[in-house]
């Protein structure tokens, strides 16, 4: 029987692969340290991570590597996040997405508008993070205002970004299958590719 064969896209490279991977453990790890800091609802997180004193002492180091996870990330990939034209039209539009509605939406490049605000957001909320955790970190150092501010800002700023996350991993499994392999096996199908990424899948050079 014939059997279909399925063209490879290369997509994300190891070094991209791995840095991501990195990020995404050193993230889960800080979020959970810090919930399990925010309210004794959560402190049951924390006997999971060795108790409350391990928890205070490793969790502002899980957020410097994943501050430099994302700083890595940021440096290979924002240019390829530029926001265009056509990505302000998907935002308006992207309702239509989340409901598998193609209909009317722009084609897509190599990232969607919805990834593209996502990093740009999650590298916000990271830059709040990281220096009202500072802030935090050594209080006795810093003036009352930026202490104060700090402790408003840094569960605000970690609630966006773990709501943010939230919606990554939902899209990236659920509500886009095959989305998942391009970052476990850095290739989708070109079926996938002209799917989902139709714009960038004509800019790639032929072989």
């Amino acid at each position: 029987m014939d059997q279909k064969i399925t063209t490879r896209i290369p997509r994300f490279s190891a070094a991209e692969r791995i840095t991501h991977w990195m990020a995404a453990l050193c993230f889960l790890y800080t979020a959970l340290t810090g919930l399990s800091m925010w309210s004794r609802k959560l402190f049951w997180i924390a006997t999971i991570f060795g108790g409350g004193e391990t928890v205070r002492a490793l969790h502002p180091w899980g957020g410097l590597l994943f501050s430099a996870a994302l700083g890595i990330m940021f440096l290979r990939w924002r240019k390829r996040m530029a926001v265009d034209a056509d990505d302000i039209a998907w935002l308006k539009q992207s309702h239509k997405y989340a409901t598998n509605v193609k209909e009317g939406l722009p084609e897509v490049g190599e990232f969607n508008g919805g990834q593209k605000m996502l990093f740009w957001m999650q590298t916000v909320f990271t830059l709040l993070l990281l220096v009202t955790g500072a802030v935090l970190w050594f209080p006795s150092e810093m003036p009352s205002a930026l202490r104060l501010g700090a402790v408003l800002l840094h569960p605000l700023a970690a609630i966006g970004s773990i709501g943010g996350i939230i919606v990554h991993i939902y899209m990236g499994t659920a509500a886009v299958p095959g989305a998942l392999r391009s970052m476990t096996r850095g290739y989708v199908s070109e079926e996938w590719a002209a799917a989902h990424h139709p714009k960038w899948l004509r800019q790639i050079p032929k072989s």
